[in-house]
């Protein structure tokens, strides 16, 4: 039998869930706008240098070393931010359910035991 009780605490405990979880989504989605505002960040200076850097070449082979470099670059520094930012959003999305873990265990038993 169900009591009161039980349907009061479950609502409030679905209420906290629900706030830690909305607290937890900020926070993440904080870590990957950072993130990507680092990258961008990150990637406009190194064109900025690297447009200097072609203006002061005086041969083609020095330009293609230079636009060899920088295209090396920007795909290493691509590859690993966005690696990076891929872990901030399983990690976002982890904290952000981790809440829910307490309630869910609670109605799964409660559900397979009838």
């Amino acid at each position: 039998m169900v009591k009161i009780e039980d349907i009061q605490n479950y609502g409030k405990e679905h209420l906290e869930s629900v706030a830690a979880s909305t607290s937890n989504l900020q926070s993440g989605v904080q870590a990957i706008a950072a993130a990507y505002g680092d990258y961008a960040k990150k990637s406009y200076e190194d064109t900025k240098s690297f447009v200097e850097k072609l203006s002061g070449v005086k041969s083609l082979d020095k330009a293609v070393e230079a636009q060899t470099e920088y295209l090396r670059t920007a795909y290493e520094t691509f590859v690993a931010e966005s690696q990076k930012i891929a872990g901030l959003y399983s990690d976002c999305a982890k904290q952000t359910f981790k809440p829910y873990e307490g309630l869910v265990a609670k109605i799964v038993p409660a559900t397979t035991s009838h």
